[in-house]
């Protein structure tokens, strides 16, 4: 049985992006997406909404996302999603669905897509012009 667990969004940052490192010193980057969307209602009336996703970048793409990646900036982003489940000490089951990211794109005036630490070429942008290269 084939199957296939894409997410792909573009929206605008939530917040500043958060790095920390594992014990063993992996870099792992938590960030909010907004990505908005609009429909009309049966009674002709527009309405927008916005819904929000929960990225976590791992590695070189955790450390990039977190030099890079500010609040309000516009961002495409493909990854798998993935919903974790722990137990508080009460025994109250908790559950965060994330997005685990392999592929950030900042746009902008310039564009840089960032694909599990791989950086490559857009439209006007030279390889030897990234300050991560």
């Amino acid at each position: 049985m084939t199957s296939l667990n894409k997410v792909m969004i573009i929206g605008n940052c939530g917040q500043e992006p958060e790095m920390r490192f594992t014990p063993s010193g992996k870099a792992v980057t938590s960030f909010s997406i907004a990505a908005g969307y609009s429909y009309t209602t049966s009674e002709g009336e527009r309405k927008e909404e916005t819904e929000w996703f929960n990225v976590v970048a791992w590695g070189k793409l955790a450390e990039i996302c977190n030099q890079y990646l500010t609040k309000g900036k516009q961002v495409y982003v493909e990854g798998r999603q993935q919903t974790r489940k722990w137990d508080s000490d009460d025994g109250v089951a908790h559950y965060k669905t994330e997005l685990i990211a392999n592929t950030v794109l900042f746009l902008g005036k310039k564009e840089q897509t960032v694909t599990q630490g791989v950086e490559s070429q857009e439209t006007g942008f030279d390889a030897d012009d990234l300050p991560f290269s």
